[in-house]
């Protein structure tokens, strides 16, 4: 399967200038013959706090593009939203993986980042999301999610391809390298992360660093402080080649 990160810039709290950025770089994606393709975290508005303010219904304007783009281009489309959903207290930055014949999944983030107040605004998830998509068994989080290896470990045994969109700073890009290598290695796994570009409206700094790392932690592709697509292709008989040759997993305690 070939598989893409769209590494774009963000309008700050404004879903309609937001989705204009990333049409033409999904017609991208799609013409390079991308089946699954990643756009950001809160791809629409930024990673904005004002949640009573960007907010909206599980139907609402982001989730429906990505909806509709998905059964447009006949591919499958993922990207988080801030969502008022029915089951949390608060609003969830809600991941919404959206399949070409219309099917949606969702996962809402496990780890609010603390740090910069998002568990005052937005309530966390609980549950994991693992979707086979043309044979690949796909797993998905959101960000801050990426420092708890743990969570990767649980569903690693049954991933084929972990894929993590992200608003994560430059300030802190070093960290970001680093922690989706070594989630790539440690799990014999393949790793897409879509990164954004750009400053928000907090005055935060973004350089993207969006990639596709192979099972034995290898770059197939990545960009840094420019907008791309950043694609290749996955095959789960890469997966099950090395994890049986290098059977590492089976020593843990």
């Amino acid at each position: 399967m070939r598989v893409a990160a769209i590494q774009h810039d963000i309008a700050w709290e404004d879903p309609a200038a937001s989705f204009e950025l990333v049409r033409p770089m999904i017609a991208e994606a799609v013409a390079d013959g991308a089946e699954l393709i990643a756009v950001t975290e809160m791809f629409s508005t930024g990673f904005s706090m004002e949640a009573s303010i960007v907010a909206e219904p599980l139907d609402g304007p982001g989730a429906s593009f990505l909806t509709e783009q998905a059964m447009t281009h006949g591919v499958t489309l993922v990207g988080s939203v801030p969502t008022r959903h029915p089951s949390f207290e608060l609003p969830v930055n809600l991941l919404t993986v959206a399949e070409a014949n219309g099917e949606v999944h969702h996962y809402a983030k496990i780890h609010p980042f603390s740090y910069a107040g998002e568990d005052q605004h937005y309530s966390p998830g609980s549950s994991f999301l693992t979707v086979e998509l043309s044979g690949v068994r796909t797993t998905f989080f959101i960000c801050y999610d990426l420092r708890f290896a743990d969570e990767f470990w649980m569903t690693g045994e049954t991933t084929d391809l972990f894929v993590v969109v992200a608003n994560w700073p430059a300030a802190r890009q070093l960290h970001w390298d680093t922690l989706l290598r070594a989630r790539a290695i440690e799990n014999q796994a393949y790793v897409l992360a879509a990164n954004r570009i750009g400053s928000d409206g907090s005055g935060l700094d973004y350089r993207g660093g969006s990639t596709l790392i192979d099972p034995l932690g290898e770059i197939v592709a990545s960009a840094y402080d420019q907008a791309a697509v950043v694609a290749g292709d996955v095959a789960p008989r890469v997966v099950a080649d090395i994890r049986q040759r290098f059977p590492f997993a089976n020593d843990r305690r």
